[in-house]
């Protein structure tokens, strides 16, 4: 059990689930925890997952905000060679609104489209980067 995982919300909430209220499931693949409590699965109502994974909205779940900052948020973030960045300093400026567009809510519903409705990855992308205009 990762000390980073529920032991850290027991601490920053000031709850303990006992042993009997646990469910551990092999691989710590978030997939499989979302569909565990999606399903009911032994009686599992609740997961430790990503909050952008696209199956847990898909599967009728709900992300609860974490007030105490429990849990550090993955949040896509650009990176660009400084020699890039040199030859392209308003680059910066280009990307700002697209990744600023990239909340929970927007990630879930992408990620879901590759994860969930098995489209490609690259075209999610690129029809995602269309439709809001930054791309042709």
């Amino acid at each position: 059990e990762r000390a980073d995982a529920l032991p850290a919300f027991e601490k920053a909430y000031g709850f303990k689930l006992g042993q009997d209220q646990l469910l551990s499931l092999a691989g710590g693949d978030t997939a499989v925890t979302i569909k565990a409590a999606a399903q009911q699965t032994s009686g599992v109502n609740a997961a430790m997952a990503y909050g952008t994974d696209g199956p847990v909205a898909a599967l009728g779940l709900q992300t609860l905000s974490d007030p105490q900052g429990v849990q550090p948020i993955y949040a896509p973030a650009p990176v660009v060679r400084e020699s890039v960045l040199k030859e392209y300093p308003q680059m910066a400026q280009w990307l700002q609104p697209v990744f600023a567009s990239l909340d929970a809510k927007t990630l879930q519903q992408l990620n879901a489209s590759i994860a969930v409705e098995g489209l490609d990855a690259k075209k999610v992308a690129a029809d995602y980067l269309k439709q809001k205009g930054w791309a042709k």
